[in-house]
């Protein structure tokens, strides 16, 4: 029995195979028959692009500017604590 690899594809490749079907007016069967693709495939492909679109759910940019964030907000929030540790010592210091 042969093991079954699953294939991977480029972003642009499935932005491209979904523009058949949005753009050009291809069915999902026959686009994704042409690009030899399954159609759960093309249907999946193309829910997960509409959403993006509309704002439902992060792109990989995204997420990936929200994860720099995220740190960058903890970072800061350390330096704030740090801070005010500081001055709180050096407020008593003065006293």
């Amino acid at each position: 029995m042969a093991k079954r690899t699953n294939r991977s594809y480029t972003t642009e490749f499935k932005n491209e195979a979904v523009a058949l079907v949005t753009e050009q007016g291809y069915s999902v069967p026959k686009a994704a028959a042409s690009l030899g693709i399954t159609d759960k495939l093309l249907y999946n492909w193309k829910a997960k692009l509409e959403a993006e679109q509309s704002g439902s759910i992060l792109s990989v940019g995204e997420r990936i500017e929200l994860l720099r964030l995220r740190k960058e907000n903890k970072e800061l929030r350390m330096e704030k604590d740090i801070l005010k540790k500081a001055s709180a010592l050096l407020l008593r210091e003065t006293k």
